[in-house]
C-alpha cells in the first residue's frame, strides 16, 4: 500500500494495492501487520456503515473524552472527507485536511484520535465505511461547526443543496468545542 502524508501530522491518505482484471478487482482494506509496518499499530473495536444521498454533510464529529481514530473509505459513490486537528499541542491545531474518497479511487483516510471528522457526499447512494479505535459514546460526542469561519474549510459545495442533521446544525465553533492536550 502507498501511505501519503497530509499537512496534518498523523492524518494519512492510504492507497491500497488493487489487483484487477476483466472479472473485477481485489484489494486488502485492512491487514494489521501491513498497517503496523507502515507505523499504524491500530486496534479497532467497531465498524460503521452509512448511506447518504448527494449533498448530505455529516460532521464535524469528535468524542472527548474517549476519542476515536477512524479509518474511512467509500465503497459506492464519493465524498469529500475532512479531518480537523484539535490537539492544542500540535503545530497544526485548528487546521484541516480534505481528500476525495470514492468507489473509483479506492483511497482510504486515516483520521487519528484528537481530530474532528466529517464528510460531504458528492453522489447519490454513497456508502461510507469506517473502522473505529474506540466505541461510540454518545455522552462524549461533540460537533464542531462545519462552516466555522475560523476553520475556513473549502467544501466543494458549488450549487449543491446541503442536508444537515439537527445535531450538525448546532455545531460549536473552534473556540467553544472541547479540544485535546
Amino acid at each position: 500500500m502507498n501511505v501519503i502524508p497530509t499537512a496534518l501530522e498523523g492524518a494519512l491518505i492510504i492507497e491500497p494495492r488493487v489487483f484487477g482484471d476483466a472479472r473485477g478487482f481485489f484489494m486488502e482494506t485492512w491487514n494489521a501487520g501491513a498497517f503496523a509496518a507502515a507505523g499504524l499499530d491500530l486496534a479497532f473495536v467497531q465498524d460503521n456503515h452509512s448511506r447518504s444521498q448527494k449533498g448530505v454533510l455529516r460532521g464535524l464529529h469528535l468524542q472527548n473524552p474517549g476519542p476515536q481514530g477512524k479509518l474511512v473509505r467509500v465503497t459506492r459513490g464519493a465524498v469529500f472527507d475532512v479531518a480537523v486537528d484539535l490537539r492544542r499541542s500540535s503545530p497544526t491545531f485548528g487546521q484541516w485536511a480534505g481528500v476525495e474518497l470514492s468507489a473509483d479511487n479506492k483511497r482510504m483516510f486515516w483520521v487519528p484520535e484528537g481530530f474532528a471528522h466529517g464528510f460531504l457526499t458528492l453522489e447519490d447512494d454513497t456508502d461510507f465505511l469506517y473502522k473505529c479505535t474506540a466505541p461510540y459514546a454518545p455522552q462524549s460526542e461533540h460537533t464542531l461547526a462545519w462552516d466555522d469561519p475560523a476553520l475556513g474549510i473549502e467544501w466543494p459545495i458549488g450549487d449543491m443543496a446541503i442536508a444537515l442533521s439537527e445535531k450538525d446544525r448546532k455545531g460549536l465553533s473552534l473556540a467553544e468545542v472541547p479540544t485535546f492536550p
